[in-house]
């Protein structure tokens, strides 16, 4: 997939993802490398901007090892999620449309 497409979806797939549950890094990577492949250094980095706008919220879970830090998907992540779907929706359907009309 095109680096460039993927950068600009990701944000998105992660929002999503956690909106479905309450999930930690490692799964969450997982999880959306079922969409687009990624690496942990590329989730990581999203999860910590996405938390300092205060999209997310954490907490710690114990586990079989050391606890694991969950991301929750804030009031506030909500509604950037909605938006950035507007967006989506718009976006992609303006391309569809331009790629069926050429």
């Amino acid at each position: 997939m095109n680096a460039q497409f993927k950068k600009g979806v990701l944000e998105l797939i992660v929002l999503a993802a956690v909106e479905q549950k309450d999930m930690y890094g490692y799964e969450l990577v997982a999880e959306v490398s079922k969409v687009v492949n990624v690496k942990e250094g590329t989730i990581y980095p999203i999860l910590k901007r996405l938390t300092n706008e205060h999209y997310f919220e954490t907490y710690l879970r114990e586990s079989e090892g050391p606890p694991r830090k969950y991301y929750h998907l804030t009031a506030a992540g909500i509604l950037h999620l909605r938006e950035l779907e507007k967006e989506w929706e718009e976006f992609s359907r303006n391309v569809n449309k331009f790629l069926k009309e050429r």
